[in-house]
């Protein structure tokens, strides 16, 4: 990619959200640790489901259902409102990664940034205004109020028409290769931030930039 962005449109949960955190919300909750990430999967598993069939559901009414029988499957049947509450709390309270805020003030010089989420756009200014940075976006976007879940085309063209440009002048930024693949065929330019050093599936769409972390990115973007 050699053409500065438009527009930098962010994915929110583990693109800027450290999810960490949930392992011991989990274990607090008397369910192991390891269950945190299955958890998230299963929730977004459910809502790629949903929208595939048409719906458009909310996403923390599918987390907050898949809890209470996630927790009644491993503990038994009993009341685990005070449980679900607990992760819940922690869930919608996160810290940016460490890179995030950087990066992001790096970024905020270079072109203009958006939040896209397939959470609810409250979550995301939480997060960055906890983090200091809420105020370097111009915009917070929620596939709530698009037609579909990302990765539907229908929601990459929502962020287009909110921001008034082409879908190829923006740059979709992500950690999730499903979310790289769904805005590739959308027409719009990826960044995949890979934090772990982990290989890119093979059967997804490759990004354009892949960077360690949110402050490399904008390095990339700054030299182009």
């Amino acid at each position: 990619m050699t053409t500065r962005p438009s527009v930098i449109v962010f994915d929110v949960n583990e693109t800027l959200s450290d999810m960490s955190p949930l392992a011991d919300a989990f274990t607090r909750a008397g369910v192991p640790a390891s269950l945190a990430r299955l958890w998230f999967t299963e929730v977004l598993r459910d809502g790629f489901a949903l929208t595939s069939a048409g719906d458009n559901p909310a996403f923390a009414d599918l987390a907050t259902d898949s809890l209470h029988r996630l927790l009644t499957q491993t503990s038994g049947p009993g009341d685990y409102q005070e449980q679900v509450d607990s992760i819940m709390a922690v869930f919608t309270n996160l810290s940016l990664h460490p890179d995030a805020a950087p990066g992001i003030s790096a970024l905020s010089c270079i072109t203009e940034l958006i939040t896209l989420s397939n959470g609810a756009t409250s979550v995301a200014e939480s997060l960055l205004g906890r983090g200091g940075v809420r105020d370097e976006f111009s915009r917070f976007l929620s596939v709530q109020d698009a037609p579909r879940w990302k990765p539907a085309r229908e929601a990459y063209d929502y962020a287009g028409r909110e921001t008034g440009q082409t879908v190829d002048r923006l740059l979709l930024v992500a950690v999730h290769p499903w979310d790289i693949h769904g805005a590739n065929a959308a027409g719009l330019k990826t960044a995949w931030i890979n934090r772990t050093g982990a290989s890119y599936p093979s059967y997804f769409s490759g990004p354009d930039i892949e960077a360690e972390d949110l402050v490399a990115l904008a390095g990339q973007l700054a030299g182009s």
